[in-house]
């Protein structure tokens, strides 16, 4: 049975050879700490005692070493061995010389080797889990690939070549994001937690950081440092704006990100699901980088408010549709973009201005609280009013739909008539 053991134990030690992921003087060093603590509780103590392991050949062996007393003076048989006994090894031993001699393992007994067993696999687990918290520590913002292991409601689970789990919350992922178990899934690291020594890695394919990880996939100019991308607006699986800049006069950063013919930037598309990307350039000037940010809407005049980081964009009213994008997501992305709340106002000629009418004509069909938010936005006429989008209007005022929709309709009417 101890036999059977001593086999056993062999084996598991075996596969902690094939360990990977922990460096190979620590994998020694835990080994023999965990055989020490053995012989300790087994001898009372492993001063004399020499472990040699092997993690090449998953073998190891225990030395014992005594010194020869005279056989009426022996006390200790841990430390001490007595003259005929180390006569029957070497004829050749003398009083006060030191005897080595191999400790079989299996002598500890079956609950020793046992515990050697328990404690050897759970220093490892340890181990394992150390080295996996800190090799994705520094890999927060970095590409990985790994392939899905199990989808779940919440999130999906994918394992990285080395059968390591990694996670992808269905909030990280973009909304049409479609695989199939099995598939190889791209994406950031994003966080890695580790709570009660249990890490888990967090992946994400919506962050911002991965669009501009793929840029420097897929632009040598970007990666070189060429091209800097100075700022990312994203609206993931949907629209997103990235601001760079070039520190050589020769270098175009725009048509280097794209490619020629869009060959660039259709990578990154085509792995975002999609996802409509303009590039436009960097400039210190907040008039001139809002003005691009809004494209390719022209703008005819901006008003800064810097304190209050506002800013009153006025424009043609055939550019007004353009300026906020399908489902606003344009002027969205340039307010991301900029770090400005963007306000747009129709651009109207003053002759059309000769026929307004001041919003305080309208009390008898309009209530006053109404009157007096519209007037706090900048809206003193009916014009003004419905130079504004109405998906603007509900953002600035806080009113609900059918508030703005009854307004716009009685001041619309006003002017049909």
């Amino acid at each position: 049975m101890a036999k059977k053991e001593h086999i056993n134990l062999i084996d598991t030690f075996s596969e902690f050879k094939e360990l990977k992921s922990i460096d190979r003087s620590t994998l020694i060093s835990v080994m023999e700490e965990s055989f020490r603590n053995v012989i300790s509780k087994t001898y009372g103590s492993d001063e004399n005692f020499d472990v040699i392991i092997n993690p090449d050949k998953g073998d190891f062996e225990i030395y014992r070493n005594r010194t020869v007393v005279p056989d009426d003076e022996l006390e200790n048989e841990n430390v001490e061995i007595s003259l005929s006994e180390a006569q029957k090894i070497d004829i050749d031993y003398e009083i006060g010389e030191e005897v080595t001699d191999t400790v079989d393992f299996t002598a500890f007994g079956r609950r020793a080797i046992l515990t050697l067993r328990q404690t050897l696999s759970s220093k490892i687990l340890e181990l394992q889990k150390d080295s996996l918290y800190t090799k994705y520590s520094e890999k927060i913002g970095e590409i990985v690939s790994a392939e899905l292991y199990q989808i779940w409601k919440k999130e999906m689970l994918l394992m990285d070549e080395d059968g390591n789990e990694l996670y992808l919350p269905k909030s990280e992922q973009i909304p049409s994001d479609f695989y199939r178990k099995g598939e190889t899934v791209r994406a950031v690291v994003a966080i890695v937690e580790n709570k009660n020594n249990n890490p888990k890695i967090i992946l994400s394919r919506t962050s911002p950081v991965f669009l501009q990880r793929l840029f420097e996939l897929e632009v040598p100019e970007i990666h070189d440092g060429l091209i800097t991308i100075k700022k990312i607006a994203r609206i993931p699986g949907e629209r997103a704006k990235v601001a760079v800049e070039s520190y050589d006069d020769r270098i175009d950063p725009v048509g280097a990100c794209v490619g020629v013919k869009g060959a660039r930037i259709h990578g990154i598309v085509r792995e975002l699901r999609n996802e409509n990307i303009d590039v436009i350039n960097y400039t210190n000037n907040t008039n001139l980088f809002i003005s691009r940010a809004l494209s390719p809407a022209k703008i005819t005049s901006i008003r800064l408010n810097e304190a209050e980081k506002k800013a009153e964009v006025y424009l043609k009213p055939d550019e007004v549709s353009q300026a906020i994008g399908k489902g606003g997501l344009n002027i969205k992305l340039a307010s991301m973009l900029t770090g400005y709340t963007l306000d747009v106002f129709r651009d109207i000629d003053e002759t059309e201005n000769e026929e307004d009418i001041y919003l305080d004509e309208f009390s008898d069909e309009i209530d006053q609280w109404i009157i007096d938010t519209l007037k706090s936005i900048g809206c003193d006429t009916a014009k003004s009013v419905l130079a504004i989008p109405r998906e603007d209007l509900i953002r600035r005022t806080d009113f609900e739909e059918e508030t703005i929709d009854e307004v716009l309709d009685i001041l619309k009417s006003e002017f049909e008539e």
